[in-house]
């Protein structure tokens, strides 16, 4: 059981909260108990992890139906983008896609908007929760319906998952979105990456991670990063793609490795 995290429910929500608190072995706690550094609430609307204490961000939940999600598909998020470059999407072929480090799901529903079919995998029971949440709402609007049946999701340690991945099963393209460090001074991440970091801590996995993406991809690993930050466990891309603040740093396969 998980002692920073705890859930709470919505009035009518109580059934729902009982049942996912039993599934990821956390507590169920009402509104007038003692509150832990995080809750996972029920509400009428979603399903949200909420830091608690003074100055605390608002709220972290999956939406892609609305807000920044619907903007970017609106906005029609074309195949040149660096995001669409990075994982190989070119005229006449859509990758398959796997995003090792799915998180909140934002590129991932990008590429799945794109016609990409994509596989996440998340290893934090919580977030998975929080992305099983925002596809199941995301299927109910006709607006995503189609473009979220092209999204998977997979609870597993994504090195883990990886290396147990059966040769037909391997993707054209693995990307991954490492979380980036803390910034110091005055500088603040966005609300999502204070609370990951103080929930899920620093992630010390990306390199092993990369390392097994490249020997499991067919095609090429693409990496997000920050603009200057350094190479992912020193390990040179082959090219870089760039944006305003970030880069994509790409990896590509040789056909011997491939096959």
């Amino acid at each position: 059981m998980n002692p920073g995290v705890a859930i709470t429910a919505d009035p009518g929500f109580t059934h729902q909260a009982r049942k996912l608190a039993q599934q990821l072995g956390l507590e169920y706690i009402n509104h007038h108990a003692p509150e832990p550094p995080f809750l996972l609430q029920f509400t009428q609307d979603r399903l949200q992890l909420q830091q608690t204490g003074d100055k605390a961000p608002g709220p972290v939940y999956v939406e892609f139906a609305q807000g920044k999600a619907a903007h970017r598909r609106r906005q029609g998020e074309g195949r040149k983008t660096p995001l669409a470059r990075a994982v190989g999407i070119k005229a006449g072929f859509l990758p398959d896609v796997l995003d090792g480090t799915a998180g909140l799901g934002q590129d991932a529903f990008v590429l799945a908007t794109l016609g990409c079919q994509v596989r996440l995998v998340e290893q934090s029971p919580i977030i998975h929760a929080l992305l099983e949440d925002g596809l199941r709402r995301a299927a109910a609007s006709p607006s995503t319906r189609e473009i979220v049946s092209r999204m998977s999701l997979v609870l597993a340690d994504t090195v883990e998952y990886l290396m147990a991945l059966p040769a037909p099963a391997r993707p054209d393209a693995i990307y991954l979105d490492p979380m980036y460090p803390h910034r110091g001074g005055k500088a603040l991440s966005k609300k999502e990456m204070q609370s990951f970091q103080k929930l899920l801590g620093e992630d010390q996995n990306g390199p092993e991670l990369l390392r097994i993406a490249r020997e499991t991809a067919t095609k090429r690993v693409a990496i997000k990063r920050p603009r200057k930050a350094p190479f992912l466990g020193g390990q040179a891309a082959d090219f870089q793609i760039h944006s305003p603040k970030t880069r994509f740093d790409v990896y590509l396969i040789p056909p011997a490795n491939s096959a």
